[in-house]
């Protein structure tokens, strides 16, 4: 036994219990025929009714107090934050939670979705489309429809409501791009049950003049520019009433000048005079708790309609359940090495590896079924604790990932007992036991039933913006993987693609280094060879990760892929550093090369792990795929399992001679989903879904196979940690 590992267990077995003892709003509206709003009498209203509130919470100490938290006012406005009409107010949705709904309002539809991903934070996005403005003139844009844009919003909460104090947000909306519905403001709300007041100040939309737009970055006028924020915004306030749980009334004061929106598509058709009224009302209904719908007037003249539904992010439909593994009666009288064999290969291992010493019972197995891998560890231990003997001081448990051990977990003989016997609660089990990911050793040699191969099918489904010939592309099929493992961290796999649902078109004209423009070209194809190819990956026990990949990488480029990785303290940190040659695949013969053009990408990367919020945060600085260079920023935000993502790229575009790519900053969003959500049983698969541009070449990469980032997921130190404290202490 080594010294580092004899401190490690010593500490363990001192953890053990007795071990110790034993060694000793409603506002003014203007006059919409002169189009000024506010008049100084409807100012002089709103100043009134503000204080008016404030006088009744002074003398009111002693009325009821209003509901916990921000419920129920935290309904979608139209277009998508928490507010009530065309106002936000400063109620958040409740954190990992989400909504998506649609909001029409004629000239306007929203859709939207937004997402809670703070207790104090609230993220939405929307695609705005105006009814008949034509997206684009040409031919080409014959089948766009509509104008369309795309946007998203923020709002975060400073101040929590309190007895006597307001909450208090901020919202900012549309900070980046074309900006045609900006705006940023400061919102109260204060409850006085069941009336919910709100007032506050907005600029751009909100406030006397359009905003420009901002293609290079971001801009929030509120922060760079306060004095201009100040002199171009206007009040706006509302008044909710929660008539019943279930029923709620909403007025509002809206001071969107509609007629000055010069940049809104709409407004030259729409708006050349000021609208009738500048007070929006109606009524919201919410049948089921993941169901509602309103009704308004808004505008004076236009009826509007809208429906959301709303979900707890990783909340599974049907509970969870393995049940536990009985080793039949015939059994116990095999050696014990086919007996722990048995009862792993029985719940959802497979190359299972037994051996001991004086001390030390040592079981390897690999982990194909359970999404965590505290919750893998549980099963192992429950599996084999009725048969480990008492002459084995200590019980070690290694999890592989194709026969790398990726994980070890440490526990005493004693503790396991215990456990077993009902006298110790799994919370303090883990707290006496121990994970570690360095210095494990080499697997145990001599292995049962090492899985040679597997296969798997994913549902598929794949949405594209921007493409002129219509504003977003969906396909939507199954991808089959066949998968062989000729020996340790060795993966063969052959990916083969059906679509039976595809609208792609290659329509679109490549752009003046086309290295993603024309992807269209591929994605058309309803039959595809997604990937041939073979990945290696191999570990030290420092641990230092290596990967290296050759074949049809991706359904646009075949070639050579390779990538190195070290986590840093307890992997809080991972780094890496590699890079790519490729060449692109014909798109009509999937064996075929075209070209003879060889495109290189090289980066270093940062993986920065912060599970006290349960995010991470990536970096990718180098040469990306049209030879630019720049960095990739993307944050992640881990919810029950589901993996949100959204990121931004920035590179030099300067090489690029087309309009579309000088300039261009490469975004978007996914969602990986884990299957275990719907089928009431423990899984490993997860499905992803990305929403991104497809006719950029700026900022664009390789689709890796297995970046080692990935690959060590959530298996290190500090994840492991967080993992086995949410899932059992009451957490899930």
């Amino acid at each position: 036994m080594t010294p580092a590992l004899s401190a490690r267990v010593a500490g363990i077995r001192d953890r053990l219990p007795g071990r110790a003892a034993r060694d000793a709003r409603p506002a003014c509206r203007p006059d919409a025929r002169s189009g000024r709003a506010p008049t100084r009498r409807a100012r002089a209203f709103l100043l009134l009714a503000a204080a008016l509130a404030a006088l009744l919470l002074a003398a009111a100490p002693a009325a009821p107090p209003a509901r916990a938290g921000d419920e129920p006012f935290t309904s979608p406005s139209n277009y998508g934050l928490t507010g009530l009409y065309e106002i936000p107010n400063a109620r958040v949705m409740q954190q990992n939670r989400y909504r998506f709904g649609i909001t029409e309002v004629h000239p306007y539809r929203y859709y939207r979705v937004t997402l809670g991903l703070f207790d104090r934070l609230e993220v939405n996005g929307r695609i705005t489309e105006t009814s008949g403005i034509p997206g684009f003139d040409s031919d080409t844009g014959s089948g766009y429809g509509d104008f369309k844009d795309k946007a998203f919003d923020l709002k975060l909460q400073l101040v929590k409501e309190g007895i006597y104090l307001p909450a208090l947000a901020i919202a900012i909306s549309d900070p980046q791009g074309t900006r045609i519905y900006p705006s940023q403001s400061i919102v109260a709300s204060k409850q006085l049950y069941p009336f919910d007041f709100t007032i506050g100040l907005g600029n751009g939309r909100l406030g006397k003049q359009p905003l420009p737009e901002q293609i290079d970055g971001f801009k929030v006028e509120m922060f760079t520019s306060p004095n201009s924020w100040w002199r171009d915004a206007q009040l706006f306030g509302g008044v909710q009433f929660a008539a019943t749980d279930w029923i709620t009334l909403s007025v509002e004061y809206s001071p969107v000048r509609y007629e000055r929106q010069t940049r809104d598509p709409a407004q030259p058709k729409y708006f050349t005079e000021p609208v009738r009224s500048k007070i929006n009302a109606g009524v919201r209904l919410k049948p089921f708790s993941w169901l509602e719908v309103d009704a308004s007037w808004q505008r004076g003249e236009e009826l509007g309609l809208g429906a959301t539904v709303s979900f707890d992010i990783g909340r599974p439909i049907l509970p969870i359940y393995d049940p536990p593994y009985k080793e039949p009666d015939a059994e116990r009288q095999n050696p014990l090495a086919e007996r722990i064999a048995a009862a792993l290969l029985a719940s959802g291992f497979s190359d299972v590896g037994v051996d001991g010493d004086d001390y030390f019972l040592r079981v390897d197995a690999e982990n194909n079924r359970y999404f965590y891998t505290p919750d893998a560890v549980a099963a192992a231990v429950d599996s084999i604790a009725p048969m480990v003997p008492s002459r084995y001081e200590y019980v070690r448990i290694r999890i592989k990932e194709n026969g790398i051990p990726m994980v070890e977990f440490i526990t005493t003989t004693a503790a396991l007992e215990m456990l077993r016997e009902g006298r110790m609660p799994r919370s303090r089990f883990f707290e006496v036991s121990s994970f570690r990911t360095e210095t494990i050793g080499d697997p145990i040699r001599n292995t049962t039933s090492r899985r040679r191969y597997g296969w798997e099918i994913k549902p598929a489904l794949d949405a594209y913006l921007n493409q002129a010939s219509r504003f977003i592309s969906f396909r939507g099929g199954a991808i089959a993987n066949l998968n062989l493992f000729p020996w340790r961290g060795g993966t063969a796999v052959m990916g083969l693609e059906a679509y039976p649902f595809n609208d792609v078109s290659s329509t679109v004209e490549p752009l003046s280094n086309p290295v993603r423009s024309d992807v269209g070209q591929y994605k058309e194809q309803d039959f595809a060879l997604g990937r041939l190819l073979f990945d290696q990956i191999v570990k030290t026990d420092s641990p230092i990760f290596a990967r290296v990949t050759a074949g049809m990488l991706e359904i646009q480029y075949a070639g050579f892929d390779a990538e190195i990785a070290v986590p840093f303290f307890r992997g809080r940190l991972i780094g890496s550093a590699g890079g790519s040659a490729v060449r692109k695949r014909s798109p009509d013969d999937p064996f075929r090369l075209t070209g003879d053009n060889w495109y290189k990408t090289a980066f270093l990367c940062g993986r920065l792990n912060v599970p006290e919020a349960d995010l991470w945060f990536d970096v990718k600085g180098g040469r990306f795929l049209a030879g630019d260079y720049g960095a990739r920023f993307s944050m992640s935000k881990f919810i029950r399992g589901v993996t949100l993502t959204a990121w931004y790229t920035t590179t030099d575009t300067s090489d690029f001679t087309d309009s579309l790519n000088r300039g261009y900053n490469d975004k978007g969003i996914s969602v990986t989903i884990p299957i275990r959500l719907f089928l009431g049983r423990d899984s490993r698969t997860a499905y992803r879904i990305s929403l991104s541009p497809w006719t950029r070449d700026a900022g664009q990469d390789i689709d890796h196979y297995h970046p080692l980032a990935d690959f060590i997921g959530r298996n290190t130190d500090i994840l492991l940690d967080k993992d086995t404290r949410d899932l059992y202490k009451g957490i899930r």
